[in-house]
């Protein structure tokens, strides 16, 4: 039996335009195989982001954000369908 444990694919989007952010963001993880992250760089809380994948890929990831200081936030997103 073999079990596909995932990449992680780091995604730095403190130095993009914000209007590119989300767009870039959809298409990596609908890139994305089934168990693979993307470990999301991001220069303050993704929350709107994060209720943007509840709306429009429900059921599809998995989700854990950390604040590592006050400019600097990661986001976790794993797609798990």
């Amino acid at each position: 039996m073999v079990i596909y444990m995932g990449k992680e694919i780091i995604l730095d989007v403190r130095e993009m335009p914000p209007w590119e952010r989300h767009p870039k963001i959809f298409e990596l993880f609908d890139s994305l195989k089934v168990g693979d992250t993307i470990k999301l760089i991001n220069d303050h809380n993704p929350a709107p982001l994060h209720y943007q994948f509840m709306h429009e890929r429900k059921d599809q990831f998995e989700w854990h954000t950390e604040e590592m200081s006050e400019r600097e936030w990661v986001a976790y997103i794993k797609k798990i369908r």
